[in-house]
């Protein structure tokens, strides 16, 4: 049975909780977005050892577990100096896996766009970096939008995995609660709820930008 008492009484923590969890994936989205971009940019590069070093950048992230990444930020880097607090130990790792699949996004996105309109770009006199910046980023961007979209909503979810170094995000919180009142059903059917409705959200919001993007097109 639902217990919305305890749900009502509990909306201050789990909103607490929702609040922490929406700036994880927002400065996850932040490095991923701006790394990924960047990477996938430089994969278009003709040298080999750029490539090398971005594959197998793409390759070690988007092959081992993000919960792996980020106990390795907050455990192992302490041991090298590099000291780092849990709330951006897991926003750092969250990001880094982001981008190592917003750097293929955006590189599809960019072989995506017909080589007649580059050659017409460098015909007009357009040099390597107006021609990505004015004629191929912008068109891979739109055409990448759906896909980075759907990584931005996987960044919401994603964000309850910074629970395990101990971040006070929605799902840890939902978790002190349920130890505390032994009522599984009632805590995590609110915790549904609410990412449901922040995906929901984020997912109505991109579809209008979508939208908004073709009619500009």
């Amino acid at each position: 049975m639902i217990d919305f008492t305890l749900i009502w009484d509990s909306l201050p923590s789990l909103m607490y909780g929702t609040g922490v969890s929406l700036q994880i994936a927002f400065v996850a989205a932040f490095i991923g977005l701006t790394l990924g971009s960047i990477f996938g940019l430089a994969e278009t590069s003709s040298s080999r050892l750029v490539t090398f070093a971005i594959g197998t950048y793409v390759t070690l992230f988007r092959g081992t577990p993000m919960l792996v990444q980020i106990l390795f930020v907050y455990y192992v880097l302490p041991q090298f100096g590099l000291s780092v607090a849990p709330f951006w130990a897991a926003s750092i790792a969250i990001g880094l896996n982001s981008c190592a699949y917003i750097s293929q996004i955006i590189r599809t996105g960019i072989n995506a766009v017909s080589k007649g309109q580059i050659e017409a770009a460098h015909t007009l006199g357009f040099t390597r970096i107006k021609t990505l910046r004015y004629i191929v980023f912008p068109q891979a961007v739109r055409a990448a939008l759906p896909a980075l979209g759907n990584e931005l909503i996987t960044l919401v979810k994603d964000s309850s995995l910074a629970s395990i170094i101990g971040v006070m995000e929605l799902s840890k919180e939902a978790s002190i609660i349920r130890s505390r009142t032994y009522d599984a059903f009632s805590i995590l059917l609110a915790v549904s709820i609410i990412y449901l409705v922040l995906t929901a959200t984020l997912a109505f919001c991109i579809k209008k930008y979508e939208m908004r993007m073709k009619a500009y097109a």
